[in-house]
């Protein structure tokens, strides 16, 4: 498909392009001219409101449910989701049956996703079975396109396990990520331990059940040497721990969760059980300096943290329902009302390098992989707007600013069909 983009101000610190609009010709998913105005007959035009461009966001947390969980989201439908929430990359979790720790495994991720405007990039187990006891087949599911090892949300209880992986994929390159929790801290925790949790009678979750497993790790990688990636940290304590470590040389990425950077604790007073999150919404304090470690560039990235849930486990009461909310769809709403659009996309970029994912610069003769979105469409996220199987959104009802058209990738445009 050849695409004329009509008026893009586009958004690309790597580009001379970089805030100025311009026209974008776009010829069998390259990009072979930029100019102030362009005229082509043979491509597609594509004329939208106060129209940006930027390089193709990546989410590096998200869960769709196949294989096993169809119900919560089949990979298509995911897929789909993503492309018109703006993200031409997603890495995808291993909450599925089975869990992705063979090469197999990996390899009907890819084919599933095949022939797709958005890259699925496969995260596979890092141990067999995502049961912490064994190192699952690295070398082989990276070979097959595998781009990180993570047993998602499962904290690494035994370090030896952490040091060997580490030392094992030095070999090959590979990426470690390991869950900020020490469970032994928190036992059967839900939310925050705060002022609200204890008012709630809700069982808390320390911040230091998650200080204390990212003290441990960065002393276990500033012995192994390797690289590590820390999802969705929560505290203020821990952007510290990683600013230290980022100080002293060890090669270490981490994420947040844009619920976390969004949202405080005050909002379990409804006992709404989409706040039910992994980690928790944790205090004020915390949010607020999350989201400085997200300018200063402490914090790497940002994800939505995108795990669906079917009503059976989520609409129920609070002790008993399971942890996850939806995001994609409000991902860059809720960041760009943050922290504005420029650094909302470097937020959703840089940490493709970290996953050894390519970066497009968009100038001429580039591959075309582009986010299309517009930074100043004012909107109140509401139910109309979910775009996933299922419904356990925790930003319904905010008002948000910004929003996604769709994406360019892999020869593909896709927008979403409110456009």
């Amino acid at each position: 498909m050849n695409v004329l983009l009509k008026s893009a101000i586009i958004v690309d610190a790597s580009s001379k392009h970089h805030l100025k609009k311009r026209d974008i010709l776009i010829e069998n998913g390259t990009i072979t001219k930029i100019a102030a105005s362009i005229s082509n007959p043979t491509a597609k035009e594509i004329s939208l409101d106060n129209l940006h461009v930027s390089q193709g966001w990546f989410d590096p947390s998200v869960s769709f449910g196949e294989p096993g969980y169809e119900e919560r989201e089949t990979i298509e439908n995911g897929l789909m989701t993503a492309a018109q929430s703006g993200f031409s990359h997603v890495a995808v979790n291993t909450n599925t049956n089975p869990v992705a720790d063979t090469k197999s495994t990996i390899q009907f991720l890819k084919s599933k996703a095949a022939k797709n405007a958005v890259t699925l990039h496969p995260i596979g187990t890092l141990s067999a079975g995502s049961k912490g006891e064994d190192l699952a087949e690295l070398y082989d599911m990276q070979n097959e396109g595998a781009i990180s090892f993570y047993d998602y949300k499962k904290p690494i209880a035994n370090a030896n396990l952490l040091k060997i992986a580490l030392q094992y994929v030095q070999n090959f390159n590979g990426l470690v990520q390991s869950f900020p929790l020490n469970a032994t801290i928190s036992p059967k925790g839900m939310v925050h331990e705060h002022t609200h949790s204890t008012k709630l009678g809700l069982k808390g979750i320390p911040s230091l059940s998650e200080e204390l497993q990212i003290t441990r790790d960065l002393y276990i990688l500033e012995y192994t040497g390797g690289r590590l990636h820390i999802p969705t940290i929560s505290t203020k304590k821990s952007v510290e721990l990683i600013k230290e470590a980022k100080k002293n040389g060890l090669n270490v990425s981490c994420s947040v969760a844009i619920n976390n950077l969004f949202l405080t604790d005050e909002v379990l007073e409804s006992f709404d059980t989409n706040y039910k999150l992994l980690p928790p919404i944790r205090a004020k304090e915390d949010a607020k300096a999350l989201i400085k470690g997200l300018t200063e560039g402490v914090i790497d990235g940002v994800t939505s943290d995108h795990n669906p849930i079917d009503i059976e486990h989520k609409n129920t009461e609070f002790d008993h329902a399971a942890f996850g909310s939806i995001g994609l769809e409000s991902c860059f709403g809720a960041l760009n009302t943050l922290i504005g659009f420029e650094k909302a996309v470097k937020s959703f970029t840089q940490l493709k390098s970290h996953f050894n994912i390519e970066n497009h610069s968009i100038t001429e003769n580039a591959l075309a992989n582009l986010t299309l979105f517009n930074p100043e469409v004012e909107w109140t996220f509401t139910i109309d707007h979910i775009l996933s199987s299922s419904q356990n959104a925790a930003l319904l009802g905010e008002a948000l600013k910004g929003k996604a058209y769709g994406v360019f990738g892999n020869k593909k445009l896709i927008l979403s069909k409110e456009w």
